[in-house]
């Protein structure tokens, strides 16, 4: 009997050794062994410069980038919890640094070894584990143990989930690095390993110095894509301007074109859903139409012929030759040009004949222009605009080809492209606006001022800073943690790039993006299809502003200002919430609270957006106060006008105004309405139940008229809802019991 209680005693020992604390498996403290001293290279306030950055983060842990930051509105943005994910359920660990790695099947998706934490394994700051994304190419961000401690260079591995992408190697400078992650559909367990020569490894075959993190993608497509093209002459060769050396080396041909405009295309992607997280609005980014096709994201495809799904690149071919395209006097940047606009327009008909769009549903267009090409007797990039907007059913974005030889054309020609301090030499390529004057910056000004007017195509105007400006001229730092010399600064690059130091969108693009139907996620809550905002005083010197989708935001501009500086968000934007309100209160006071003294003296101009993608202008808010905009009614009461009404600026036209007699007289009855027109609206008839009528305009156009009968034996509220560009061209009107009808569609008058 005492053998066996001596058994039973050692038994329950062991047990009590290898339990963690808390009834937790020890290896869920993934770094456990990191000192917990604060790091010294905490980055500043989100909205304390003008530009994007993190807030501060903390080295003893993973975290995201961006945990709670203050916009310039005053709101507070918190990013959306990250939802959990069945990869990390039945596991001991979901994310485990380890070194010696003793257990391993595969570089990815075996069993996890036990081992101490390692002080040197790589922590992602950028994102948690277990998060949910949208898109193929993540950019990530970390450090490597505590950069205020000690500072090392190396190289970061990724290994992709089950081996399907080849590993890519990151530089590590001052304990930083960055990267750019390939995903699959599906949960993806990603193992980041750290070398250095300044430390020494183990002698076996397994990396000392790891860490390993879960990230799920899930491929959208709820959403329109961002369509992405290749525009060419009908005669074209299809290549674009490079040195001899490049043109040797990688070639200049279509299928090089193709490939770097993909790849320049997933930088956007990345670089954009980075910034939405970081502004508080998740995960969310534009998408690319995808095909099967010979995989370019990593050049190993190309040797082994893998194939993989990939954002589409369309070929179109113009109904212009190439020196239709090459002609100075459409020339963007060349002074004495007369049609600067020509070449937006010849695109713009290449895009309708391509995609045939249907009415009411709009293409996003992204357009490489590769005729572009340099004039070295007139100095001057011919076949090239940078324009980005459109109307009706393509948004377009067009940009030259002119820096495309500096592209990277996969994952691993990202750091080198973004390295390359090779002068740019203009007897062949040319230095766009004096600012590509080597190839990492002619990179920045290609991929960045193309993402620039695509961003024109999703509605963003210029902005007071950021890639709406002209910050791309630092794109290069979203992607690398150094900086080579610049030509355009004439100095040494920045030793360290950290978050703070990057590019981004402006707070007022991103709050664009949030409700854009190209950012929309599957778990979105569709808004009705009434995108429209309506605009009145009321008593007390307040402005009631109603959308029946929400109000999103309310730009603030001063005097003649054409660039937005203050601004009121509403809702948090994360789409857990009930949403932006439907009707808000706005009043001079609170409005010029938000202005600097030199700016609430001036004249205040609003502009009003809905969740719905609809706008508002509101010219002048004190002439909107004034006692302009009250009427007396016949009974003696008192009316608001709307700002919408009288807006009219077309010539010929004189103020004339009807108040309904329905509206006086409750037992009236207002039974139809006459619109007459022809290629506008000439006027609109009243027609009672009593026989009489109220004309407002005058009955010319089509003899009689086109009839809307109410149809009902009731005192309808009526609504009518006047579409116009320059005159009105379709009138709708609708009761408050849902009866709707098309009084008419009508032609523009030109």
């Amino acid at each position: 009997m005492p053998f066996f209680k001596e058994l039973r005693r050692r038994k329950t020992s062991s047990k009590s050794v290898n339990t963690p604390p808390n009834g937790s498996n020890a290896s869920n403290n993934s770094n456990g062994t990191v000192p917990t001293t604060k790091s010294s290279s905490t980055l500043s306030s989100l909205y304390g410069s003008n530009s994007t950055t993190a807030s501060s983060i903390q080295p003893q842990q993973s975290s995201p980038n961006l945990t709670i930051a203050t916009s310039k509105s005053g709101s507070t943005i918190i990013p959306p919890p990250q939802r959990p994910v069945a990869l990390g359920q039945g596991m001991s660990s979901n994310r485990n640094s380890v070194a010696g790695l003793s257990m391993v099947q595969s570089v990815n998706g075996g069993p996890v070894s036990k081992a101490p934490t390692s002080t040197y394994a790589p922590r992602v700051l950028s994102i948690t584990d277990n998060s949910w994304v949208n898109q193929k190419v993540l950019l990530v961000y970390g450090q490597i143990a505590d950069p205020s401690q000690q500072t090392l260079d190396g190289a970061l591995t990724v290994c992709h989930h089950q081996d399907n992408f080849p590993p890519t190697t990151w530089p590590v400078s001052d304990s930083h690095f960055k990267a750019l992650v390939h995903l699959s559909p599906g949960p993806n367990r990603i193992r980041f390993d750290f070398t250095s020569p300044k430390l020494n490894t183990n002698s076996s075959s397994t990396p000392a110095h790891s860490s390993w993190m879960n990230i799920n993608f899930l491929p959208v497509t709820t959403s329109p894509p961002v369509q992405l093209v290749i525009l060419l002459g009908k005669d074209s060769p299809g290549t674009f301007d490079a040195v001899p050396e490049r043109i040797h080396r990688e070639g200049n041909d279509l299928d090089t074109a193709i490939r770097k405009f993909r790849m320049a295309a997933y930088l956007w992607q990345a670089f954009t859903g980075e910034q939405m997280y970081r502004n508080g609005f998740g995960r969310r980014c534009f998408r690319f139409e995808e095909e099967w096709q010979s995989g370019t994201l990593t050049f190993r495809d190309r040797d082994s012929g893998q194939m993989r799904s990939e954002a589409k690149i369309h070929v179109v071919r113009s109904e212009k030759t190439v020196k239709q395209l090459r002609d100075l006097d459409l020339a963007q940047q060349y002074d004495k040009a007369k049609r600067k606009g020509d070449l937006f327009s010849i695109a713009m008909e290449a895009m309708k004949g391509y995609f045939k769009p249907i009415q009411g549903q709009k293409q996003y267009v992204s357009v490489l222009l590769l005729d572009a090409h340099w004039d070295t007797t007139a100095k001057t990039i011919t076949g090239h605009a940078a324009l980005g907007g459109g109307s009706g059913e393509i948004q377009l974005a067009i940009f030259g080809s002119q820096a495309l030889q500096s592209y990277p054309a996969c994952l691993e020609d990202v750091v080198p492209a973004f390295a390359d301090c090779t002068r740019t030499d203009t007897s062949f390529v040319a230095n766009d606006c004096n600012e590509s004057g080597s190839n990492w910056e002619s990179a920045n000004i290609g991929i960045g001022a193309h993402l620039h007017e695509t961003g024109h195509m999703l509605g963003c105007p210029h902005q007071e800073s950021g890639i709406m400006l002209r910050d791309y001229v630092r794109f290069n730092r979203t992607f690398s943690c150094r900086e080579p010399y610049s030509t355009r600064t004439k100095s040494p690059g920045m030793r360290l790039c950290l978050p703070k130091d990057e590019c981004g969108w402006h707070r007022l693009d991103t709050l664009r993006f949030r409700y854009h139907p190209c950012f929309r996620l599957p778990t979105d809550i569709l808004a009705n299809g009434d995108e429209s905002v309506r605009v009145w005083p009321v008593d007390g010197g307040k402005v009631l502003v109603t959308a029946p989708t929400g109000i999103a935001f309310v730009e603030i501009f001063t005097g003649e200002d054409s660039t937005c500086h203050a601004w009121i968000e509403y809702g948090n934007g994360d789409g857990l919430s009930n949403g932006p309100p439907r009707q808000i209160v706005l009043t001079e006071t609170d409005l010029k609270a938000r202005l600097t003294d030199d700016k609430k003296i001036k004249r205040l101009k609003l502009s009003i957006h809905s969740v719905g993608q609809g706008s508002h202008d509101v010219e002048d808010f004190a002439q909107l106060l004034s006692k302009s905009s009250v009427v007396k009614l016949p009974n003696g009461q008192i009316g608001f006008k709307g700002s919408q009404l009288g807006t009219s600026q077309q010539a010929g036209s004189h103020p004339e105004q009807v108040i309904l007699e329905s509206a006086i007289n409750q037992k009236k009855l207002l039974t139809s309405i006459k619109v007459y027109h022809g290629f506008a609206v000439d006027g609109m008839e009243f027609l009672y139940e009593d026989l009489t009528s109220q004309l407002f305009g005058k009955r010319g156009g089509q003899p009689g008229g086109s009839e809307f009968l109410l149809g009902m034996r009731v005192y309808p509220i009526l609504l009518l809802h006047l579409r116009r560009t320059d005159s009105i061209r379709y009138a709708e009107g609708r009761s408050d019991h849902g009866f709707q009808s098309a009084i008419g569609a009508l032609d523009r008058r030109d």
